[in-house]
């Protein structure tokens, strides 16, 4: 007897050309992954969310385009459910960091479009780590038991390639150049170490100038291809994931993956992902940056325990396993 597939409809924002696309690939995974199981369909936002006209296109599209099985919200256009079969949405909440960005009347209208609002309108309500639930909390009040935490899966092309530690003159490497990615940090703590930067993401005047002063041997490169960001990995000799904040920290993953040592935050998301596969260090102190990366240098049993902790740490993060939770969410609307 052939079970039938469950009716997914995704919900996608309309993607920028040259910004990260990781949120793509977490869904475009899962529907490989689920395809005998689920039938699934992309909608993906008409426009950019860049104003409140925008916003509220996108809203009635998706309320016309909402399936009879289930609505998935996946990420950043939380609030296009607003006129859905509130019975039907699974919404997807990556982070809070649309909240911090603003201040005063700002925040308030932003909390209640991609927080309250959305989540009222939801049967389902994941969040990708416990801090990004926590923080969903603390701004709507929302009861912990309606937020499921379903973490993000580890890209397959991400395997172990072991390689000599380069201890004269190692390549760390910077994914990212947002407000949250601390480069300007980093920058600051790599004065007087020997090694090369690579830096993955669009450098900004301030980030240029800064590099020059500090006198820093660096690469850079942006809007690349998995495939190019992987062998970026491969080249590496650590992970500098120092960020401010951050949802989840998939780097730390794939980093753990490919056997590479990885500096990380104490704050956010980041312990919580990286558990004893990294060193954590204060974000907000270029000292504390500066002696994590000195330490894991110069301290070769320190930095092979971070590495072998890192194969078992990777282990959470099989694609298959998250990809039945949500599965099971699925089941859960349509019961």
């Amino acid at each position: 007897m052939t079970t039938k597939k469950i009716e997914v409809v995704f919900f996608q924002r309309k993607p920028r050309i040259g910004f990260n696309f990781s949120l793509e690939y977490i869904f475009e995974d899962i529907r490989r992954r689920l395809a005998d199981r689920i039938d699934a369909k992309i909608c993906i936002s008409k426009h950019y969310n860049d104003g409140y006209f925008s916003k509220f296109i996108n809203i009635v599209s998706a309320s016309i385009r909402q399936g009879r099985g289930v609505n998935h919200i996946t990420g950043e256009t939380h609030f296009v459910n607003l006129f859905m079969n509130k019975n039907r949405v699974i919404l997807t909440i990556m982070d809070c960091g649309m909240i911090t960005r603003k201040t005063g009347l700002a925040q308030k209208i932003v909390k209640w479009l991609y927080l309250s609002a959305p989540i009222k309108k939801a049967k389902i309500v994941t969040s990708v780590s416990e801090r990004t639930k926590q923080e969903i909390i603390k701004y709507t009040g929302v009861d912990p038991a309606n937020i499921r935490v379903i973490p993000v899966m580890i890209n397959p092309i991400y395997q172990p390639m072991p390689q000599l530690f380069n201890k004269v003159k190692p390549v760390v490497l910077q994914i990212g150049t947002g407000y949250n990615k601390n480069l300007l940090r980093l920058i600051e703590a790599l004065k007087g170490i020997n090694c090369h930067l690579t830096i993955v993401g669009k450098l900004s005047d301030e980030h240029l100038l800064l590099l020059k002063k500090n006198l820093i041997e660096y690469s850079n490169e942006y809007n690349i291809s998995n495939e190019r960001l992987l062998e970026k990995y491969h080249e590496c000799d650590i992970l500098a994931f120092v960020s401010t904040f951050e949802g989840f920290g998939m780097p730390i993953i794939e980093a753990n993956a490919v056997e590479r040592v990885v500096i990380t935050s104490n704050i956010s998301s980041m312990p919580e992902v990286a558990l004893n596969s990294a060193c954590l260090v204060d974000p907000y102190s270029v000292e504390a940056i500066r002696s994590g990366i000195i330490s894991v240098i110069e301290d070769d049993s320190f930095r092979e325990t971070l590495i072998n902790n890192g194969k078992i740490n990777k282990l959470r993060f099989d694609g298959d396993k998250i990809a039945n939770m949500y599965l099971e969410l699925y089941k859960e609307i349509i019961r």
